[in-house]
Parts: structure tokens; C-alpha cells; sequence
């Protein structure tokens, strides 16, 4: 049986990791490794050269105003690079802050960050910040389910005509308005929870790790063997009881 491999590419963790992002990171390295598959995590500083041709997940996490200042205006020189890869169905997780440039700008109060343009999105300077716990129905392979997170951002984006992660049930979401939560789009997830995400969401984690798998290996990947995610769901549960109900 062929060898499973993913190469994940974690862009300036330096700059770009608040809440616990990295921790995303750990998790799907640890349920590919519940199930026999390889992970390499490969780090990126600013100025590193990158080969996204050689990357099955690139994961950009959140930064304060100032970091993503930064790093902004690193992505603009490799924007060509970001888009091809995308373009070509490469999966990438973007939190935060990370979410945010991959828009067309984020409107600060005295200043403008420029984005990437993944997305047909921005983001402008809120009032104040939402802040709390949040709860999301999203449709996952298929399915209904529930996904929990913690948000922080003063940034209000607007997702024009994309598909949302999912709908808030719980929290602010997007913009506090419309009630999406996040973008999906090809194999990119763009979403401002936090916390970290991926651990206590392992739907949300296999569906990363199986588009991964689907792009390296689409002559012999079919599915994912199931993990015994009791532990995980529980920790999902408490949070959707807390601020939904039993009800739901």
C-alpha cells in the first residue's frame, strides 16, 4: 500500500500566531498520525523563499495590525504565487488576521493593508471589537454540523457572493450583521475563530486533511478511516450547550 505523505507549510509563525493557532497545526498533524499518515511542518520567516508546488496545506494564522502590516507587504511580492497555488486547488487554512489578507484590503482608521485577492472579500475598521465564544452550522462532506471557536478582531469583512464556513448560531461571525461566519472557496477556509479551531472540531479537521489528500493522491485516496473522536465532540458539546441549549 502506497505511503501517505502531506507537506504542511506554516507561514511566519513568528508574526502570525495568537490564540493558540499553532496548536491547529499539532492537530492535524496528530490525526494524520492516529492513522498512519507521514506530516512534514515546514516554517516560513518573512523573507523565506517559498515553493508552493511542493506544500499540500498552507496555513496563515492571526496577527495584531502591525504584524499583518508586515507580512502584507511580503505577500504582495509572492501574490502570483498564492494565487496559482490556489487556483490549482491547494488547500489552505487562513485564521484571523491571515483570513483578512486574503481579501482585496483591510481599512484600518489611518491606512489600508493591501490583500492577495485569494477572495472576492474586505474588511474595514469596525466600531468596536467582537469578542466572545462562537457557534457555527456548517455543511461539511455532506453533513450538518456544529463547529465552536473564540473570536477576537475589530475588522468587519464582507464575503460578496462566497460561500460562508457556515451560519452563526452564536457570536458575531463576519461582521456582526449579515450572520455568515468564514468563507470556503475551492479548497481554501478563511474564518476568525480561533481558540485553537481544529482540535475541537475534528470534522472540520479530516475535511481539511482529505482535501489535501484528494489533491496529492486522486488516483488512490478514497476516504479517511474513522478516530474515536468522543474526547474531542465532548469538548465540542460543552460549548454548544453552554450557548445554544440542550435544545439544538
Amino acid at each position: 500500500m502506497e505511503k501517505l505523505k502531506l507537506t504542511i507549510g506554516h507561514l511566519y509563525p513568528d508574526l502570525l500566531n495568537l490564540y493558540g493557532d499553532r496548536g491547529n497545526i499539532i492537530a492535524l498533524q496528530k490525526r494524520c498520525e492516529w492513522r498512519g499518515i507521514e506530516t512534514e511542518v515546514i516554517e516560513f520567516q518573512l523573507n523565506s523563499p517559498i515553493d508552493f508546488n511542493a506544500l499540500d496545506i498552507v496555513f496563515l494564522g492571526g496577527g495584531s495590525d502591525r504584524e499583518q502590516l508586515l507580512v502584507g507587504n511580503r505577500l504582495k511580492e509572492i501574490k502570483d504565487d498564492i494565487n496559482r497555488y490556489v487556483d490549482n486547488n491547494g488547500v489552505v487554512i487562513a485564521i484571523c488576521g491571515g483570513y483578512q489578507l486574503l481579501g482585496h484590503y483591510y481599512k484600518l482608521k489611518d491606512e489600508t493593508i493591501e490583500g492577495l485577492s485569494v477572495l472576492d472579500i474586505y474588511t474595514d475598521t469596525g466600531d468596536s471589537r467582537m469578542i466572545g465564544n462562537v457557534v457555527i452550522e456548517c455543511n461539511l462532506m455532506g453533513n450538518p454540523v456544529k463547529v465552536v471557536g473564540f473570536e477576537n478582531h475589530g475588522g468587519k469583512t464582507y464575503i460578496n457572493n462566497h460561500q460562508p464556513l457556515g451560519i452563526v448560531k452564536y457570536g458575531y461571525g463576519n461582521n456582526g450583521t449579515d450572520g455568515t461566519e468564514g468563507v470556503i472557496y475551492k479548497n481554501v477556509i478563511g474564518t476568525y475563530l480561533h481558540g485553537p479551531l481544529l482540535p475541537k472540531n475534528p470534522v472540520l479537521t479530516d475535511f481539511i486533511i482529505s482535501n489535501a489528500l484528494k489533491r496529492a493522491y486522486p488516483d488512490t485516496f478514497t476516504q479517511l478511516q474513522p478516530l474515536d473522536d468522543s474526547i474531542e465532540l465532548k469538548a465540542r458539546d460543552y460549548i454548544v450547550n453552554r450557548f445554544l441549549g440542550r435544545q439544538e
